[in-house]
């Protein structure tokens, strides 16, 4: 519209212009018309009764004169009449204009004087009326008095009005035909073609190069553009088919998964299809410092993230997720796209925007209040409000369509991550029964007895079993969910292949234990110097530090871990002045109370355990509350000579492997939770039930007293694990079963 009004403007401003000069001559000329013959009137009035008031002078005939002067009360236009005497003085006027003659005019004596007849504009009360005064001679000569015809102007005015009104209609008929036509033309000159070429160049971004359209039959410069790029699609499909073979004979040479393997892995299996991935949390977030002003570009702490970001950076694709960054919108362009990572683009970043209200229920309450505590064995309650599972659903058909604007024409893959997202596989099948879809459940699964409580069991289920493959991170959340859908759900579950077959359509369901990049590169002279910063800052000297890298979460069992150090310095004294747990803390989903009230409970167990044991300027626990970049918490993990992970439910737990990959010296000791699916990978670490407080402080003990011998070998065996099934394999494994299934 805005290009149309450029286009349009420029003429209609000189044709307005024009007509408006036009008008003013017009009106111009018709005023001096209408005026003249105003005054000929005027004129021709006073003389027609000359003859009158020459005998009324002569004789001083006061009756006549009254006769005369009244004569005037009843005509159109005319005023009325007035008769003066030779010395200017009023001998009769007509009565409706009788204020007339009160002033003492300096124009009757002129006329008397000059003996000239004479004609003006005068102002009589509040409208304009024409005067014409004629000077009465007798035969000498001699002025006997004067006559004066009062004419009504209105007229003329209301005459120049009513062509003003008509000029003007016919200048906004003209300014509409005009802009109409305009309109028209450039739609069918210029809009059209544009459109044309946009819907086609949409067609090829989506991969149908194949049809005919109607812009490459286009002679003009339009067709001519539309036919390079036909050329240009055909020349990439020839290269993508090359790349894609030797992408394969690569990948047949590589042993260890790296990222160039997974780009092969991605190259040879995906082809042309590039990969597309949901979530709720996007993988980069911008924020405004609260202190500074300024905007920052952060990473936010989230396993799904650390997963999945070094994913779409070796292959691609388009990453579909909620801008929640105060300062997002700024940086995308009109799609809601953008490129990432900042520094150094790899794929596509899609910001779909959220009401506070669709926030508030979809993520804030349906997940978090609802699956969340549903899905961990925390003995949290889980809250569902009708309200919230409305609001779910609309943000999950919000994400849906999101999804299917990026889609490409043929076969494409779509990789959804996580609990907020149950109903989207189904939806989006509806729409592109020819996208294969793969859900990964980051977190656990639980029994039949357990999901069966939640009121939207079938609803979640069947959205669920729209896709075609289904991860988990360990077997037994498979074998939990097929019971789940065995007992729940009218379906046949085939225990042989593990899948699930409803409605006709089969759901496969495999264990992929997630896992961490682990090419995190030497330990540079700039990371020393940030551990020594660190060490001199905390007075680390000399001491046995433990690390813990936590969203603050009850899941993760933050509360029993500083009961555990609490025990471990009361049964174990001599460690108080050597022992340091620095605590990394990040809050998160404030809004909810029972998040809210574990922030409170965390500080004040923190307090209470320094109070207890701190001695002079040592302190036992460092609790550092705040977000901390992936970058931030390296030197953390250096510095550290033990990392506690003591999650009382966790789907997999990347800090342990993160920390593992991390710790190339070998001098570490993981303490970790049995119930988390890292520790079914993970086993040389010291494993622990953090329920059981006397069993976590005697881990605390055995990890600081561990000899080096048993350290080194018990974290060179996890590190073997973690770099040999590392998230590209990860994603290779995901990758290969769902194109084997587009195959099938």
């Amino acid at each position: 519209m805005r290009r149309i009004l450029l286009f349009i403007l420029p003429i209609l401003i000189i044709i307005a212009l024009v007509f408006t000069a036009f008008g003013i001559v017009q009106v111009n000329f018709e005023e001096a018309r209408l005026m003249d013959d105003l005054q000929r009137k005027a004129r021709t009035v006073a003389e027609s009764t000359e003859l009158s008031a020459k005998y009324i002078l002569s004789n001083n005939d006061l009756r006549s004169a009254n006769r005369l002067t009244e004569s005037f009360q009843k005509r159109e236009r005319l005023q009325g009449c007035v008769i003066y005497d030779k010395d200017g003085k009023v001998l009769s006027i007509t009565s409706r204009i009788s204020d007339w003659g009160q002033k003492d005019e300096p124009y009757v004596r002129e006329a008397l004087e000059t003996k000239n007849p004479r004609g003006a504009l005068k102002k009589f009360k509040e409208y304009s009326v024409y005067s014409y005064v004629l000077p009465v001679l007798d035969d000498d000569k001699n002025v006997l008095g004067m006559v004066e015809v009062v004419y009504d102007t209105s007229y003329v005015f209301t005459t120049l009005t009513e062509l003003w009104r008509h000029i003007s209609t016919a200048l906004i008929i003209l300014v509409v035909s005009i802009t109409l036509i305009m309109v028209l033309l450039q739609r069918r000159i210029f809009i059209l073609p544009v459109l044309q070429l946009t819907e086609w160049f949409r067609l090829f971004q989506k991969g149908e190069t194949d049809k005919h359209h109607p812009i490459t039959k286009e002679k003009g410069a339009f067709g001519k553009l539309a036919s390079e790029v036909e050329q240009i699609a055909l020349s990439l499909r020839i290269a993508r088919k090359t790349i894609s073979g030797e992408a394969q004979a690569r990948l047949e040479k590589e042993d260890l998964w790296t990222e160039a393997k997974l780009r092969n892995l991605v190259l040879a299996k995906l082809g042309e299809n590039a990969l597309c991935v949901v979530s709720n949390r996007e993988p980069y977030m911008h924020v405004i410092d609260e202190t500074s002003g300024e905007t920052r570009c952060i990473r936010p702490a989230s396993g799904v993230v650390t997963a999945i970001d070094p994913i779409l950076r070796a292959c691609g694709g388009t990453w579909i997720a909620h801008g929640s960054g105060n300062a997002d919108r700024k940086f995308v362009n009109s799609k809601n796209k953008l490129a990432v990572p900042p520094e150094d683009n790899h794929y596509i970043l899609k910001r779909v925007w959220l009401t506070k209200e669709e926030e508030q229920g979809y993520y804030y309450g349906f997940s978090n209040e609802g699956l969340w505590p549903l899905c961990h064995n925390t003995h949290t309650r889980p809250l569902f409000r009708e309200l919230d599972w409305q609001m779910y659903k609309e943000v999950n058909q919000k994400f849906a369509d999101a999804v299917l604007e990026e889609l490409p024409a043929k076969n494409p893959l779509i990789f959804i991550q996580d609990y907020h997202f149950t109903l989207l596989p189904k939806m989006i099948k509806e729409k592109r029964p020819d996208a294969t879809i793969a859900l990964f459940w980051h977190i656990p699964w639980p029994n039949p007895e357990i999901f069966a409580t939640c009121p939207y069991q079938k609803e979640i289920l069947d959205g669920m079993l729209g896709c075609d493959l289904i991860g988990f991170h360990v077997q037994y959340h498979c074998n939990n969910f097929l019971d789940t859908a065995n007992r729940l759900l009218e379906s046949r579950v085939d225990t042989e292949k593990f899948s699930i077959v409803r409605a006709g359509k089969e759901t496969f369901v495999r264990a992929f234990p997630i896992s961490v990049d682990t090419n995190i590169g030497e330990t540079t002279k700039r990371d020393l110097a940030e551990i020594g910063e660190l060490s001199k800052e905390f007075e680390l000297e000399g001491k046995t530090v433990a690390v813990g890298v936590e969203r603050i979460d009850y899941t993760k069992g933050l509360i029993e871990r500083m009961a555990a150090v609490d025990r471990f310095l009361e049964k174990y004294p001599q460690y108080k002045g050597k022992f340091v747990l620095i605590q990394l803390a990040a809050p998160s989903r404030v809004h909810i109370k029972r998040y809210h009230d574990l922030m409170a409970e965390i500080d004040e167990a923190v307090e209470k355990v320094n109070w207890k044991h701190s001695d002079g300027d040592w302190k036992p626990i460092i609790y550092l509350k705040r977000h901390f970049s992936p970058e931030e918490v390296r030197p953390y993990y250096d510095l550290a000579d033990i990392c506690i992970v003591s999650s009382l439910h966790d789907g997999m737990n990347l800090v342990a492997k993160e920390y593992v990959a991390s710790n190339k010296d070998l001098g570490g000791v993981l303490i970790l939770s049995r119930f988390t699916g890292a520790s079914k990978e993970l086993t040389d670490a010291v494993q622990i039930n953090p329920y059981s407080i006397e069993e976590f402080a005697d881990a605390i003990k055995f990890a600081v007293e561990m000899p080096a011998e048993e350290r080194k070998r018990r974290m060179d065996n996890m590190r073997k694990i973690v770099t040999e099934n590392n998230v590209y394999r990860w994603a290779g494994k995901i990758i290969t079963e769902l194109t084997a299934l587009k195959k099938e």
